[in-house]
């Protein structure tokens, strides 16, 4: 790995020429794998070690070719790198996560803290996952529906446009854009793509960031920034910077010394560094502030004399679907052209407001579309931790089946009817089928489908028991 001569010089500096060298080696290692489960969907096998930091986080001996396993397809886990989360220690240590929350991923795509973050917010919390790029936001909203937790709202808008927010959120994420030194090991473009004109352009964009969405953050409300870049420019000069223009209390988390994991601190600010010679993990930076001032009680109720932006569904429609939830009288069911879909009904205020001023991807769980006089149930109900199975037919697949149903293939079942079947495999939920007596139409989405070609034997790469 040729390194630029700059950032060899820097990295020397930071850590010594002893321990560069040790950095060095870890680079030319194999990256680890890590994954993290939805453990509203499946358990993780036997014999996986922990990414201590992680409660559900779980490192893997080799990789897999995730793309054949049906359980990620299903959300049962995600692909997600050890280093970034670390996110995790941020709230556990700093909120309140027993109570109501609103919450904003500001950098979500594609999905991994974003799906981190629903895992440990409560049921009766909200969280805005944002990506500012359009296709990047449909992937965003691809992985959130996937992993089926019901109270995330994704949107697409540039930072800016949440000033329209203000005092909205108590915890902000900010993953901000980076130079990507971090990531020199997995991915050897990134060293090709680095300059020190980049780290300053990245440094200067990151505080125009920081800026634009401050407002949105409530009094007394968290801010958890992170990047995967090993300079002080993005990384301690940055958040000192946020301390000196904004008042702000530094986060010292409580680290374990087995974590590998090098506390640094700049004006007063803490910050956490992750080398890959010390975790079993690739570069990442994270810190943690909150925002000056005390936070007014809020009140949840709906207004009186507020126009709502949202459309409550019919009363035929809702009685249709309801059941299709498992405690159906916990969601406020919303009609938005032809979607019906499925919000806990506590977030309806908020989520209210996210849709006035916001652009919004997709929202909570996509239950059906409206065909004239007939309903379709959408693939976000499928995936849903809610579903309701009792609610449908049901049909186990093979994992042939499970793959030519994931490449949007036919597939037989070798069965008569005419209704909609819901194909799983090894008990967890994949997407939608439509049997007119012996044939099944495959309704799997056409965007999310599988486009690898299968080989001849199919291995069997389920990390996960369900």
């Amino acid at each position: 790995m040729q390194l630029p001569v700059s950032f060899t010089e820097r990295m020397q500096r930071l850590l010594g020429l002893q321990e560069y060298q040790q950095f060095l080696n870890a680079l030319q290692q194999t990256p680890p794998v890590s994954i993290r489960v939805n453990k509203a969907k499946a358990t993780a096998a036997a014999g996986l070690a922990a990414v201590p930091w992680a409660a559900a986080g779980r490192y893997l001996p080799v990789r897999p070719s995730f793309t054949l396993d049906p359980a990620i397809h299903a959300g049962a886990y995600y692909v997600q790198e050890a280093s970034s989360m670390f996110v995790e220690q941020a709230l556990r240590q700093a909120v309140n996560l027993e109570q109501p929350l609103q919450v904003l991923d500001l950098c979500g795509a594609p999905g991994g803290k974003s799906t981190h973050l629903a895992s440990l917010i409560s049921e009766d919390s909200l969280l805005v996952s944002n990506e500012v790029i359009r296709s990047r936001a449909s992937i965003l909203a691809e992985n959130v529906a996937k992993w089926g937790s019901g109270n995330v709202l994704v949107t697409s808008n540039d930072p800016r446009d949440f000033g329209r927010l203000p005092d909205f959120f108590d915890v902000m994420v900010v993953d901000a854009p980076c130079s990507g030194e971090g990531m020199f090991r997995k991915d050897p473009q990134a060293v090709q793509e680095w300059s020190e004109e980049n780290v300053k352009l990245c440094a200067q964009r990151q505080q125009r960031i920081l800026m634009d969405v401050w407002d949105a953050l409530k009094p007394g409300g968290l801010l958890v920034y992170s990047t995967c870049t090993w300079n002080e420019q993005e990384n301690e000069e940055n958040v000192a910077w946020l301390s000196e223009q904004e008042g702000v209390e530094s986060i010292r988390l409580e680290l374990q010394p087995e974590w590998g994991v090098v506390p640094t601190q700049l004006g007063g600010v803490e910050g956490y560094r992750f080398y890959p010679h010390r975790v079993q993990g690739e570069g990442f930076f994270m810190a943690v502030v909150r925002k000056a001032g005390e936070e007014a009680a809020i009140s949840h109720g709906k207004s009186k004399k507020k126009k709502y932006k949202l459309t409550p569904a019919g009363k035929k429609e809702k009685a249709l679907v309801e059941n299709w939830l498992l405690e159906p009288e916990h969601y406020t069911f919303l009609q938005y052209g032809e979607v019906i879909t499925a919000l806990p009904a506590y977030l309806f205020e908020a989520a209210d407001e996210v849709y006035q001023h916001l652009y919004v991807v997709y929202a909570g769980t996509e239950l059906a579309e409206v065909k004239g006089k007939k309903l379709k149930p959408l693939q976000g109900l499928a995936l849903s931790q809610q579903l309701n199975k009792a609610a449908f037919q049901v049909a186990e697949l093979d994992l042939e089946q499970a793959l030519r149903y994931l490449r949007k293939e036919d597939i037989s079942l070798g069965t008569n009817g005419n209704d909609w079947l819901l194909l799983q495999y090894k008990g967890l939920p994949l997407g939608w089928a439509k049997q007119i007596g012996s044939r099944v139409n495959n309704y799997y989405p056409k965007e999310w489908r599988i486009r690898m070609d299968l080989p001849q034997e199919l291995p069997e790469t389920t990390v996960l028991a369900s």
